[in-house]
C-alpha cells in the first residue's frame, strides 16, 4: 500500500467532514471551551469614558507646575463634578475623569504642603485611558466557530454580554484493544502485562476540546466483543475514536469487525510516528481507528483526528503555530516520511536551539511528556547541526482550532 502524504489525507478528511451541530445559547458562565455558534459585536465603548490609569490627581495640565488645593475625591465608581479651575482633584484607578481635567499626575510625584498639593508639569493625556481605548461600538468580540477560552468570557461580559449562542458539544466514544493491557489501579501488573496510558491520554485530549467522552474501557482481542463494543459505542456517540487493532497482524481485530458493520479505509500515513490510521464508519457513526502505541496515537490524534472533530464541532481549523529554531541534531539519512521529532527548546531568542530527545521510539511516552516542541523534518530531508528547522510548540497542538 503507498504511503499517503498527511496534507492529502486531511484534505480528504476535511473535505467529508459537512455535519454542522445544532446550538444551543447559554449563561456566559457555562460557556467555557465552547464553540461559538454566531459573531457577536461590541454594543458599546469599553472603557465606557474617559477614566483614570492610576492613583494620582486629575488636573488641567495648564494649571500645573504648581500648589494647587483639592476640591473633590473621586474614588472608582463614583460619579464627579467639573473640575473647579485652579484646583485638582483626588482620583484612583478606574475612576471617571472630571470634566475639565486632562491629565492625571502620579501621587507619588506630588507633596503635601501647608498650602496645598505641589504638582509637577505634566502632558495632555497622561495617565488616561481613554473613551474605547478597549473596544469599540461594533468591533467584533468572537466569530463563528471560535473556541471560547476564559479570556474570550471575560471580553464578553465587559461589554454586558450573559448569554451567548455554541454548538453543542460532540460526544466521542473511545475504546482500546488489548489483551496485555491494564487500567491503572486495577493491581499489580502480571508477566506481559502493561497500564492503559491510551485510554486516559485519549479522553483528557478529547475533554480538553469541550467535547463529551463515554469512555468504553478496554476490549480484550476477542472479534466478538470488539464488535459489540463497537455497536455499543455508535448508538451512544457522534463518532468513535480507537486505539489499538487496526494493523494486519492476527490479533488486530477492530479492522474487521468495522468493515463487518460499515466501511473502513485503511492508510498508510507518510509520517513518522504514526504510520497506520483507519477511517470509516460504523453503522453509521465516523470512526478513527489510531496506532496502539502511545506516542503514535497522540501524534495521529492531534494531526489527524483533532481538526476533523474541532470541524465536525462547528469549531474553525487553523494551521498550528510553527516557526523556525536551528537544531543542535543530525539527520544524516534522508527518510521516506515526514518526520515530527520530539524535542526540547533551550535557549532565547537568535540563542534558541532545538535538542532531539535521546528516544524517539513510537512507545515511550515520557518523550512526550519531556519534549517542548516537535520538529517537522520534511520527508527527503537531512539535517546538520545549526540548520533551521521548524517547530511546533506542544502547547499548539493541544490548542482548539490548531491543526
Amino acid at each position: 500500500m503507498a504511503l499517503t502524504a498527511l496534507s492529502e489525507a486531511m484534505a480528504t478528511l476535511l473535505g467529508s467532514c459537512t455535519l454542522t451541530p445544532e446550538s444551543e445559547v447559554v449563561p456566559l458562565d457555562q460557556a467555557l471551551s465552547r464553540f461559538c455558534a454566531q459573531s457577536v459585536t461590541a454594543g458599546m465603548a469599553v472603557p465606557p469614558a474617559d477614566n483614570s490609569a492610576m492613583d494620582g490627581y486629575a488636573v488641567c495640565s495648564r494649571d500645573v507646575p504648581g500648589v494647587l488645593t483639592v476640591s473633590q475625591r473621586i474614588p472608582a465608581g463614583s460619579v464627579s463634578r467639573p473640575l473647579e479651575k485652579g484646583t485638582a482633584a483626588r482620583i484612583f484607578t478606574g475612576a471617571e475623569m472630571p470634566m475639565g481635567a486632562d491629565a492625571v499626575v502620579l501621587q507619588e510625584d506630588t507633596e503635601e504642603t501647608a498650602q496645598g498639593i505641589r504638582l509637577p508639569a505634566v502632558e495632555v493625556g497622561q495617565h488616561i485611558r481613554r473613551r474605547g481605548n478597549d473596544i469599540q461600538p461594533e468591533d467584533q468580540l468572537v466569530a463563528v466557530g471560535q473556541y471560547l477560552g476564559p479570556q474570550d468570557i471575560g471580553l464578553l461580559a465587559s461589554v454586558g454580554i450573559d448569554r451567548i449562542a455554541v454548538f453543542d458539544p460532540l460526544t466521542v466514544a473511545i475504546m482500546t484493544t488489548g489483551d496485555e493491557l491494564r487500567d491503572p489501579g486495577s493491581g499489580d501488573l502480571q508477566p506481559g502485562q502493561i497500564f492503559n496510558s491510551n485510554r486516559f491520554s485519549l479522553g483528557a485530549q478529547i475533554r480538553a476540546l469541550g467535547m463529551t467522552v463515554v469512555d468504553l474501557g478496554n476490549v480484550p482481542d476477542d472479534p466478538s466483543q470488539i464488535g459489540n463494543m463497537l455497536e455499543r459505542a455508535a448508538a451512544a456517540a457522534d463518532c468513535i475514536v480507537t486505539a489499538g487493532g487496526v494493523s494486519v497482524g492476527e490479533e488486530d481485530h477492530v479492522r474487521s469487525q468495522i468493515e463487518a458493520r460499515g466501511d473502513l479505509a485503511l492508510w498508510k500515513l507518510a509520517i513518522k510516528p504514526g504510520k497506520p490510521l483507519a477511517f470509516g464508519s460504523v453503522q453509521g457513526t465516523p470512526i478513527f481507528g489510531l496506532p496502539g502505541n502511545p506516542v503514535s496515537a497522540w501524534i495521529t490524534f492531534a494531526l489527524v483526528a483533532k481538526p476533523w472533530l474541532i470541524k465536525r464541532q462547528g469549531g474553525a481549523v487553523g494551521r498550528a503555530f510553527r516557526f523556525p529554531v536551528r537544531a543542535t541534531f543530525t539527520i544524516a539519512r534522508a527518510g521516506s516520511r515526514e518526520e515530527f521529532l520530539r524535542v526540547s527548546l533551550t535557549g532565547q531568542g537568535e540563542a534558541m536551539r532545538a535538542n532531539a530527545l535521546a528516544n524517539q521510539s513510537s512507545g515511550v511516552l515520557s518523550s512526550l511528556s519531556e519534549a517542548d516542541a516537535v520538529a517537522v523534518i520534511p520527508a527527503g530531508t537531512t539535517v546538520s547541526p545549526d540548520d533551521y528547522v521548524e517547530v511546533m510548540p506542544l502547547s499548539t497542538l493541544l490548542e482548539a482550532g490548531a491543526a
